[in-house]
Order: C-alpha cells, then sequence, then structure tokens
C-alpha cells in the first residue's frame, strides 16, 4: 500500500512509529516506506520533534526535608560509630567505610524512587491541530495522578472574554466536555481514565467565558482536533 494515497493513516503511522508504539513487521514496512519516501519520512521526523516536547512535562521532584535529616542522622550516626573504631583492626575500619557508602547509596536510591514515583506514567498522547494541520497542542494522560496536561505549542490566544474547552469524541456518542482551559502555557485537568479509555479523538472548542454545559456538546466552532494514541 502506497501510504501517501492514505494520508490520514500515513498520519496515524507516523505518530505511533514517532511514539515508539509501532512494532514488528508494520514498523519495518513503515521505514521501508518511508526511504523510498521523502515525504513520509518528513512526517516521521515532524512526529518525533512534536513528542520530544513531552519531556518538558515531567517535573522533578525532590525529596521532602525530612528524608534529607533521616539520612544526614544515619550519616552521623555512622561517622560517629567509624571515628570511635579508629584503633580497631583493618578489617573492622573498612567495614565501617562500606557501611557508610552503603547509606549514601540509599540516599541516591530514596531520591530515585520519590522521582519515580512523582514522574507522570504517560498513557495516552494527542497532537491537536487546526484544519490546516498546524500543531496547536499537545494532551497528555496520566492514569496514575488523573491528570490530562496540555501544552500550547502554537500562538493561538483565545482572548479575556472567551474560553477554550476540551471535549471526548466517544465513537458514536455526543461529544463529553473534560474541562475548560485555563490560560496558560501548560496546563492540567482532572480526568479518570474512564472518560479518556476508547476515545478515539480529542477537540477543543472556542466557547463563552468559563465554557458551557459539557452534556450538550460544544456551541462554537471547533478549533482543534486530533486522534488520541495509546503509547503501550
Amino acid at each position: 500500500m502506497d501510504l501517501m494515497r492514505h494520508p490520514e493513516l500515513a498520519d496515524r503511522l507516523a505518530a505511533a512509529y514517532g511514539l515508539g508504539t509501532l512494532r514488528g513487521g508494520a514498523r519495518r514496512r513503515f521505514e521501508a516506506q518511508a526511504r523510498r519516501s521523502p515525504t513520509l519520512r518528513a512526517l516521521a521526523i515532524a512526529w518525533q520533534e512534536r513528542l520530544a516536547a513531552m519531556t518538558e512535562l515531567q517535573p522533578g521532584e525532590e525529596p521532602s526535608p525530612n528524608v534529607w535529616k533521616r539520612i544526614r542522622l544515619q550519616l552521623d550516626r555512622e561517622r560517629a560509630q567509624r571515628q570511635g573504631a579508629a584503633r580497631t583492626t583493618p578489617w573492622r575500619g573498612f567495614a565501617l567505610a562500606g557501611a557508610f557508602a552503603s547509606v549514601a547509596a540509599l540516599a541516591v536510591a530514596i531520591s530515585l524512587v520519590l522521582r519515580l514515583q512523582a514522574a507522570p506514567d504517560i498513557r495516552y498522547v494527542a497532537m491537536l491541530a487546526d484544519e490546516r494541520a498546524a500543531p496547536a497542542m499537545l494532551v497528555t494522560f496520566d492514569p496514575k495522578h488523573g491528570t490530562l496536561t496540555l501544552k500550547r505549542v502554537g500562538g493561538f490566544d483565545e482572548g479575556a472574554e472567551k474560553s477554550l474547552q476540551l471535549w471526548a469524541l466517544p465513537p458514536g456518542s455526543a461529544p463529553r466536555s473534560l474541562g475548560v482551559l485555563p490560560q496558560g502555557a501548560t496546563v492540567k485537568l482532572t480526568a479518570a481514565e474512564g472518560q479518556v479509555r476508547e476515545v478515539p479523538a480529542l477537540a477543543i472548542s472556542l466557547e463563552p467565558k468559563g465554557g458551557v454545559a459539557g452534556d450538550k456538546g460544544p456551541t462554537g466552532p471547533v478549533l482543534f482536533k486530533g486522534a488520541l494514541v495509546p503509547t503501550t
């Protein structure tokens, strides 16, 4: 199949390729066509560049002061033991030095665990674009924390008297509101996984300030839309 004769399918496969979810024979076939088609190759590169912005959505998380206080107390205790045993046999000093190194390694491990616990577990991603296919909003969903994160990648400004509203587009039923977007480069909305699972696409409409009732669907123009792609 010549993918460039099916632009919507080509875009979906390029997105999956950029995410790394296109595997096995499908990935090899895509790469073979991309080697022959500069257009398809450019599409794949564009998706990789868009999705690279996802790393900016992962804030660093420092351990709490209490964690560092416990580590410092343990280090002081080990240091006192090592000084008191300075006159003991060499193997004893070596063992204490090993214990000190273990505590230091524990501090690093605790910091890493805390970072992993706080890091987003991104299971879905969507790049919402305007009618000219220009990227406007990167959307990711983290079911572990029940968070939709939206990062503006275009220059659209809804103004002070309007609001942007995010909609799920489930198959065979009316759009469902996922929330009204406050102004800002990156915003977060609370959502349950059931609101996102098996939703093939998302859309953003321009609404009166504060948005509209979520059970009636958009009342203003739909500005951006795009496929919601699972990452696993």
